[in-house]
């Protein structure tokens, strides 16, 4: 059971608890009213049930990659979720003409990237796209976290959860995850503690087809192509490393939440507004993705670049200049980030501008894909 009167001192005053922003990718964040540290999927849900008998607010934090919390901090308890390592729960084998599969058990507090390395090492295909992204692997199903052309839910076949309104554990199949575009049922909603998540994974050393041009560019392959899962690694790790993607504690760039705004999802009557604005302006179509259904029909939705649209409606690399606090990244328009000495307050100022130029510029409106806690966009 973990010691759930455990505080973090600050170095300066020892009665005091350490701010947030030593836990998160940005730096930023006050502190919590109380603090502790989960080794284990045990740890972790008596830690929430304990805090639930004082009445307290949990926040869980794995890496702290996608999460921007206030400069007053959390007034609860925030738990640390440090369960690690992975298992092979099932295996399946080849048949005529498909390679086999394999289903991998990850803790919760498993680093992703580590894992992602681990599965391409072992000749598992499925989330080598998915190398450099910073976090935890319990966090992945919550986002429905994508790149470069993959997203967890098509690997992940049940995500176990702990009920904080029953008090009892169980295994959520795929379909009940509710998984869309950056989106689940976790992410609304605070009932579900996520313990551990299995993928299923191919046994090829080949990656599933490339279905982003910049990847297949990097590849030296066309959109469609197959390469070695270790090759599509690598590929993009460079790829992240060059937008600032990759964590990287000498480079202020990479002090960010990745991609602040998802890609706006336009349905056919305001895509067809944006395209005539685009068009008027005379400028050149952005890059943009056809959306289609369940069942990969096309919709007639249709997502747009938010990166593109950041930068034409004049918010460009490094904005607002190299002496801010908060700054976009000077590297990739879709990261905000921490330059040090700045706080929570400027860095969302910072977002409202941008998204309300965007908004002014080409009548589409840019939301946030990191979770705010204890603050607010509007």
């Amino acid at each position: 059971m973990p010691d759930v009167s455990a505080h973090a001192p600050s170095a300066e005053d020892p009665t005091t608890i350490a701010p947030l922003a030593r836990y998160t990718t940005l730096g930023l964040g006050g502190p919590p009213a109380a603090i502790v540290e989960a080794a284990t999927a045990d740890d972790l849900v008596e830690a929430v049930r304990a805090a639930g008998r004082r009445h307290e607010q949990v926040l869980l934090l794995g890496g702290g990659s996608n999460v921007i919390i206030g400069d007053d901090g959390f007034p609860g308890t925030a738990v640390l979720v440090r369960s690690r390592g992975f298992q092979v729960i099932a295996e399946q084998p080849p048949t005529a003409g498909a390679p086999g599969t394999v289903t991998v058990r990850v803790e919760a507090g498993e680093p992703w990237d580590e894992l992602v390395a681990a599965t391409v090492a072992a000749g598992w295909s499925g989330v080598e796209c998915l190398s450099g992204i910073p976090g935890a692997a319990g966090a992945t199903p919550i986002q429905n976290v994508g790149a470069y052309g993959q997203e967890v839910a098509e690997t992940i076949r049940t995500v176990h959860v702990h009920d904080r309104l029953t008090d009892t554990r169980y295994p959520l199949s795929a379909a009940e995850c509710r998984f869309a575009y950056r989106d689940s049922l976790f992410k609304r909603n605070d009932r579900y503690l996520v313990l551990a998540v299995d993928f299923q994974l191919v046994r090829d050393d080949l990656a599933t087809p490339v279905r982003y041009a910049e990847l297949a560019r990097a590849l030296g392959a066309t959109v469609g192509d197959r390469a070695p899962s270790a090759d599509v690694r690598a590929a993009v790790l460079r790829l992240r490393a060059g937008k600032g993607m990759v964590l990287d504690p000498t480079d202020p760039d990479t002090r960010s939440v990745g991609s602040f705004f998802t890609n706006p999802v336009l349905d056919p009557a305001a895509a067809a507004a944006f395209q005539a604005r685009v068009a008027a302006a005379g400028l050149d179509a952005p890059a943009a993705w056809p959306g289609v259904d369940p069942t990969g029909k096309p919709d007639g939705t249709v997502k747009v670049s938010a990166a593109w649209l950041i930068d034409k409606a004049g918010f460009g690399k490094g904005y607002p200049g190299p002496d801010a606090p908060v700054a976009i990244s000077g590297k990739h328009t879709l990261a905000l980030t921490h330059r040090g000495g700045g706080s929570t307050a400027a860095l969302l100022e910072l977002a409202r501008t941008v998204r309300d130029g965007v908004r002014d510029r080409f009548g589409v409106t840019l939301h946030p894909e990191p979770v705010l806690v204890n603050c607010a966009m509007d």
